[in-house]
């Protein structure tokens, strides 16, 4: 399935303070988008972490997710695939609580101060702060690596992130002012998590620059903590503690850095398939993992040592909002372009089935795309809308009535089920109802429509660890009538694929978000479904789908963020974009006995909580 590397999803968060512009107020190190944020002026260090943890010891991780090589260190360009953890060399002005939901605090960024009017927002960098080469940051460097990630050498989906920063203003060597296009609340939180870089990243001995879409090994000159010492590409990186790193040189430790990045090395191994990956776990060849395939997690972390506990495995509550995984249809396709073929395609997934014969009972369904969250309009069940959410239909009906359903005004419904009184028989004959509604109809050995062309399609993957659970659906909806092409390949050639929108179908993960807001562009909106590389891989163009998005990026408080993003999630759901697949209600971690851990977040991805908070004893 697609997950685009990217620097923003983990901790895209919001913030709102009142600043600058038309008389200031006194800085803050942190800010939060309601009220005060968790942590007062002066705290030692987050929660979550063990401000004690060893140091020391190198960390040994497979490839995350399902990459099996790279080609390049610049993860932010389009073409090409970039070295697992370079991320561990980029900082950015700001650092996001995982306890949290809407604050940030001060990186490389000392103080942070908003605007009353809100349209800009001032970071004053760190006296300290320095990039690997030595150089300190500046707010030259600030105002380069945004001007350079919003240029046309870089991927596209940084324009629609950012694209309502208007400019980055130098206004002194350590202070940078981001100006605003508008008053939306996220965009201080966004100007401080844009990953900063040197402005001598690519430059020649001779003093020209290599063009920023052509960078490929060219090591990244960043602030972050370690360096690259050594790789094979495509096979393995070591990336080792900078001994220089700026923020173990202050005078007192920095509270966003306290229990971070406790390895004196990080190895990454890239193995060519979960098999192999699992086999290599348990020949101790790495340190831990995320287990993502529910059979394996079940039947392949046995045997004698995890009998004497030299490995172990946990599951971990999953507190995260799980947004959408599903079957997503092209609408670029003319064959998905009737709402009434794609609800009745929902109807041939039988995720009880699945869950049960394959997936041993450790999923749940997704039932909103923002499952798992209250921000869901699934979250309190089968409801009418509020009135909150009505003052935001009602008009859009009125003005654009074949973009917002009418299902809308009704309880939100849940996905397709098989769990009795209904049955697969039932939803079948459903969706022949759907189908012959919208002109297919069974004959000659096929569904075809009025002009005998049969419905046919080609579904896409990056692997072909999903094939069993895709055969189960294709069994349903041959069914129907329906031909469906397998093309499985590996993760680059369908990276290229996805970015192109050469697909009919394929399976969608869209990261999960707390909070949110600008993203949302970029994975929805009408103008990020023509540009090449965006999330908007659905190709959805509704003027009510954007209208929504820029409600939930303007919402000033809770209750409007909530009314907006269940009115989206009910204008999405029931336009059947994309068939609804599962999510895992925990993290599965299986790690070696000398790994320790402190007491989770509530928000987290599993990979870099284990890179970044985790610490090794020694082994007895």
């Amino acid at each position: 399935m697609t997950t685009p590397i990217r620097f923003l999803h983990h901790f895209l968060l919001i913030a709102l303070l009142a600043g600058l512009g038309g008389g200031a107020v006194q800085a803050a190190q942190g800010i939060s988008q309601y009220g005060n944020p968790k942590y007062p002026e002066g705290f030692s260090h987050f929660d979550y972490v063990n401000p004690n943890a060893p140091r020391g010891g190198t960390l040994t991780l497979p490839n995350p997710g399902q990459r099996t090589s790279f080609d390049k260190f610049n993860p932010f360009t389009l073409r090409g695939i970039s070295a697992p953890g370079i991320e561990l060399m980029f900082e950015s002005l700001a650092e996001g609580s995982a306890d949290e939901v809407s604050s940030v605090y001060g990186l490389l960024a000392e103080d942070i101060q908003i605007a009353k009017d809100r349209l800009s927002v001032v970071f004053r960098i760190r006296q300290g702060a320095k990039f690997s080469d030595g150089t300190p940051v500046l707010a030259e460097d600030v105002k380069y690596s945004f001007d350079v990630l919003m240029s046309g050498k870089a991927h596209p989906r940084y324009k629609t992130t950012f694209g309502d920063i208007k400019q980055a203003v130098v206004l002194s060597p350590r202070e940078v002012r981001f100006d605003f296009k508008n008053t939306n609340t996220e965009l201080p939180i966004l100007a401080g998590t844009l990953p900063i870089f040197s402005r001598n990243w690519g430059k020649r001995a001779d003093g020209s620059q290599i063009p920023f879409d052509q960078m490929a090994f060219e090591v990244p000159i960043g602030s972050g903590p370690y360096l690259v010492e050594s790789f094979k590409a495509g096979k393995s990186i070591v990336y080792k503690r900078n001994p220089n790193y700026w923020a173990d040189h202050l005078d007192k430790p920095l509270n966003v850095r306290v229990g971070f990045y406790n390895f004196d090395r990080v190895l990454y191994k890239l193995y060519s398939d979960d098999a192999v990956r699992l086999e290599a776990f348990k020949a101790g060849e790495f340190d831990a993992l995320v287990e993502y395939r529910a059979k394996i997690w079940a039947k392949g972390y046995v045997g004698s040592k995890f009998d004497d506990g030299t490995l172990l495995k946990k599951a971990f509550i999953n507190h995260n909002g799980a947004g959408m995984q599903g079957f997503a249809m092209n609408l670029r396709r003319p064959i998905f372009q009737d709402s009434r073929v794609r609800e009745a395609l929902g109807y041939a997934l039988d995720f009880e089935w699945l869950n049960r014969q394959i997936f041993f009972d450790q999923y749940s369904r997704i039932n909103s795309y923002f499952t798992n969250s209250d921000l869901s309009a699934n979250f309190e069940g089968p409801r009418k809308p509020t009135e909150a959410e009505l003052r935001l239909l009602k008009p859009l009906k009125a003005r654009y009535p074949q973009w917002v359903p009418d299902a809308v005004f009704g309880p939100m419904p849940a996905a397709p089920s098989t769990m009795p009184p209904s049955s697969l028989r039932q939803n079948l004959r459903k969706a022949r109802e759907l189908l012959a509604q919208a002109g297919w109809q069974y004959r000659d050995g096929a569904l075809r429509n009025i002009q005998g062309e049969p419905f046919r399609f080609e579904m896409v993957e990056d692997g072909p660890f999903f094939l069993r659970v895709i055969s189960a659906y294709i069994r349903n909806l041959e069914k129907l009538g329906i031909q469906v092409d397998v093309r499985t390949s590996d993760f680059a050639l369908h990276q290229k694929r996805m970015n192109e929108y050469d697909f009919d179908m394929t399976t969608i993960r869209f990261p999960d978000s707390q909070n949110p807001g600008n993203e949302l562009w970029d994975r929805f909106g009408s103008q990020a479904a023509k540009e090449k590389g965006s999330d908007n891989l659905i190709g959805i163009q509704s003027p009510v789908v954007d209208i929504l998005v820029e409600e939930i990026t303007k919402a000033k408080n809770r209750d409007e963020l909530r009314a907006a993003t269940r009115s989206l999630d009910r204008v999405l759901w029931n336009s059947y974009f994309v068939v609804p697949q599962w999510y895992n209600p925990t993290h599965r971690v299986a790690y070696r006995k000398e790994m320790q851990f402190p007491t989770p977040p509530l928000y987290y991805s599993a990979e870099p909580w284990i890179m970044q908070n985790w610490w090794k004893t020694e082994s007895k």
